[in-house]
C-alpha cells in the first residue's frame, strides 16, 4: 500500500490525466483520418499561412561559434530576408558573422537579456505590422527541414495563436565524457517524458492547458503576439510568461503535437551548466506562476494541480533516502530489544526496500523504457540506474527556486545584468 501512495505522489495525477487524454486525442485523430479517406478531405477552416507570411526572429548573446549554423537551418525554412538577427550586447563576432549571411541585424548594447531583445526584435524589425507569424529561435538550435510545412497547418485553424516547437536533443558530436553522455540522454527522456505524456494531453482543443511554448523554437501569430508582455520585468525567462499571457489574455489556442514543428537543441554536457539552466528554468517558472496567480479555467485549474504535485513529488525524492534509512535502522532497533517501544515499532515499518523499488524506482523505469523506446535508444537502459541521483538532484533546484521566488518581490533583483549576461553566455537554451 506504502508504494502505491509513493507511486501516485512521485508520477502524479496529473500525468494520468493528460496522458488518457492524450490517447483519447491519438484514437480520435486516427477516426478522422480514416473517415476522410473514406469521404474524402474536408476544407480547413482558413489556409494556413504561406512561408512568405514567416519571419524568424533569434535573440544571440556571444554566439558566434553557433549562429551561422543556426541561420543556415533557418535559411533551409525561409529566405534570409525574413530572418531577423538580435545581437544582444555581444563581445565577439555574432553580429559581424550573421550581416554576412545576409540576414536583418540588430546590434544592441548594452544588453537586454533575451526577452529584452526579442522585444526590441519586434519593435525595431516591425514584424507584427510586417508579418502574420513569427517564429522565435534560439541562437543554439537547429530546425528540422519539415518544421515549417508541419507546423504551419496547425495555423489554419484560426483559434490557434501559438505553436509550441517538439524538442530534440543533438547527440552530435557526442559528449566527450560519459557523465556528459548522462546529462545529455536524461535530458532527453524529460522531453519524452513532458510532450508525450502531458504536453500532448494538455493541447486537446477542449483543455487548451499547455503551460509553455517553448522559447528555443515555437511559432506565435502575431494578431496575438502584439498583445503579450514579452519583457516583463523581475522573470529570468521569457516563455513561461508568454505562454501565461496566452492564457490570462485569452488570446486563443495553443497547439501542439509531437510529429510537428520539430527542432534540435543543444542541451548542456557539464554538470555545472546542467545545474545553472535547470536553476533558471525553475525559477522562471516559480517567479511566472507568482506574477499571475491563478484564475478560473481548465488551464489555471490543471496549473494548480500540477505545482501541488510538483512540490510533493520533489519531498518525496529527497526524503525517501533519509526516511528509507530511518526506517531500517528503526526496524532493526526494535528487533535488537526486549519490548520495544510502540513508536519505534511504527517508525521501523513506515517504509521498506520493497516500498522504494515499487513506488519510486519503478515508476522512474518506467519512464526510461518509454524514453529508449520512442528514441530508439537502448542505452537509456543503462543510464536508468544513474537517472534517480538526477531527480534528486532536480527536486532539490526546484523546492530551492520555489523558495527564492517567493522569498522576495519580483522586482528583477534576482539576476543581475551582469550575472545574466554570464549566465546567458555560459549556459545553452
Amino acid at each position: 500500500m506504502t508504494g502505491l501512495v509513493l507511486a501516485v505522489l512521485v508520477v502524479g495525477i496529473s500525468t494520468t490525466v493528460w496522458s488518457l487524454v492524450g490517447v483519447g486525442r491519438l484514437v480520435a485523430g486516427r477516426r478522422r483520418t480514416t473517415s476522410r479517406t473514406h469521404q474524402g478531405s474536408h476544407r480547413a477552416h482558413t489556409d494556413p499561412p504561406g512561408l512568405d507570411q514567416v519571419a524568424v526572429l533569434v535573440a544571440a548573446h556571444d554566439e558566434e561559434l553557433v549562429i551561422e549554423q543556426t541561420i543556415r537551418s533557418a535559411s533551409a525554412l525561409v529566405p534570409p530576408q525574413q530572418i531577423h538577427i538580435v545581437s544582444d550586447g555581444s563581445h565577439d563576432r555574432t553580429a559581424e558573422l550573421a550581416r554576412a549571411c545576409g540576414v536583418n541585424v540588430l546590434d544592441l548594447h548594452p544588453n537586454r537579456g533575451k526577452a529584452g531583445a526579442l522585444a526590441a526584435g519586434i519593435e525595431h524589425f516591425g514584424l507584427c505590422d510586417r508579418y502574420e507569424v513569427v517564429m522565435l529561435l534560439d541562437a543554439d538550435t537547429q530546425p528540422a527541414d519539415d518544421y515549417l510545412s508541419t507546423a504551419l497547418p496547425h495555423l489554419a485553424d484560426p483559434d490557434v495563436v501559438a505553436v509550441a516547437g517538439r524538442a530534440r536533443t543533438l547527440f552530435d558530436p557526442p559528449s566527450p565524457t560519459l557523465l556528459g553522455r548522462l546529462l545529455v540522454a536524461y535530458r532527453e527522456r524529460l522531453y519524452v517524458a513532458v510532450q508525450l505524456l502531458l504536453k500532448y494531453g494538455q493541447a486537446a482543443r477542449a483543455a487548451n492547458a499547455v503551460p509553455i511554448v517553448p522559447g528555443f523554437a515555437s511559432l506565435y501569430r502575431t494578431s496575438a503576439l502584439r498583445e503579450i508582455d514579452v519583457a516583463a520585468p523581475g522573470l529570468v525567462i521569457e516563455d513561461f510568461n508568454m505562454t501565461f499571457e496566452v492564457h490570462r489574455k485569452g488570446l486563443g489556442r495553443i497547439d501542439f503535437h509531437p510529429r510537428s514543428a520539430t527542432a534540435y537543441t543543444q542541451d548542456p554536457d557539464r554538470l555545472r551548466d546542467y545545474r545553472h539552466q535547470v536553476r533558471r528554468w525553475m525559477l522562471g517558472f516559480w517567479q511566472t506562476v507568482r506574477l499571475h496567480g491563478l484564475h478560473r479555467g481548465v488551464f489555471w485549474t490543471a496549473l494548480g494541480a500540477f505545482v501541488v504535485e510538483v512540490v510533493v513529488a520533489s519531498l518525496v525524492w529527497l526524503l525517501v533516502v533519509p526516511l528509507l534509512a530511518c526506517s531500517l535502522l528503526a526496524s532493526a532497533l526494535a528487533g535488537a530489544v526486549a519490548g520495544p517501544p510502540g513508536w519505534l515499532v511504527w517508525l521501523g515499518g513506515l517504509l521498506t526496500v520493497r516500498d522504494v523499488l515499487l513506488g519510486v524506482l519503478l515508476p522512474d523505469l518506467i519512464l526510461s523504457v518509454l524514453a529508449a523506446v520512442s528514441t530508439r535508444r537502448a542505452s537509456y537502459l543503462l543510464y536508468a540506474v544513474a537517472f534517480p541521483l538526477l531527480r534528486i538532484l532536480d527536486a532539490a533546484l526546484c523546492l530551492t527556486a520555489l523558495g527564492r521566488a517567493w522569498a522576495a518581490p519580483s522586482t528583477g533583483r534576482w539576476v543581475s545584468p551582469a550575472r545574466r549576461q554570464v549566465m546567458d553566455a555560459s549556459t545553452p537554451r
